[in-house]
């Protein structure tokens, strides 16, 4: 049973990816369309008027990571968080992209800095529950997630990633 959970869990998530339940591909998981790699733009400063301008590397790792090219992404987050380090959009755009090179070991430290930038927000605990689900860790991915969509009940994203979660422990399409 377990090993039908793994091989099922990839095609479940593109097919949900396909299927639209999140913004239509599996690059937007991680990102809406206000500030990239948050959900609901929650780590972007309330005042539009606050906001510095976007690094030139931070705006390439949210162009190659819409565009499915994660090891750019990674390589332009990276930079975008070496020059500016409390950049909270720049280290969750960093985690995201690990979590899709499956580069767990490296996504976590991203989360942790992210959470001590802006705490535990929906996005942020929307990623992290995400990334555990890509893992199979399915009780953090739980956990996670039901935090989430306590602090923002109607996300569609964090909807999906719980309808997504349910589908994938129960190994039914």
């Amino acid at each position: 049973m377990r090993t039908d959970i793994r091989r099922l869990l990839p095609v479940l998530l593109l097919t949900a990816a396909l299927a639209g339940c999140q913004t239509g591909s599996d690059a937007q998981l991680f990102f809406s369309a206000k500030s990239q790699p948050v959900m609901s733009g929650s780590v972007a400063p309330a005042d539009p008027a606050d906001a510095a301008p976007v690094s030139e590397d931070l705006g390439l790792g949210r162009k190659h990571f819409t565009a499915g090219e994660y090891g750019l992404a990674e390589k332009h987050f990276r930079l975008a968080v070496e020059a500016s380090p409390e950049d909270a959009e720049a280290w969750l755009g960093l985690a995201a992209a690990y979590d899709q090179l499956k580069r767990f070991d490296l996504a976590d430290p991203a989360y942790a800095e992210t959470v001590k930038l802006v705490g535990e927000t929906a996005e942020v605990l929307n990623n992290r529950g995400y990334s555990h689900m890509l893992r199979g860790e399915f009780r953090k991915a739980r956990r996670d997630l039901r935090r989430a969509a306590r602090r923002d009940p109607e996300n569609p994203q964090i909807k999906a990633n719980l309808q997504l979660l349910k589908v994938g422990r129960s190994g039914r399409a």
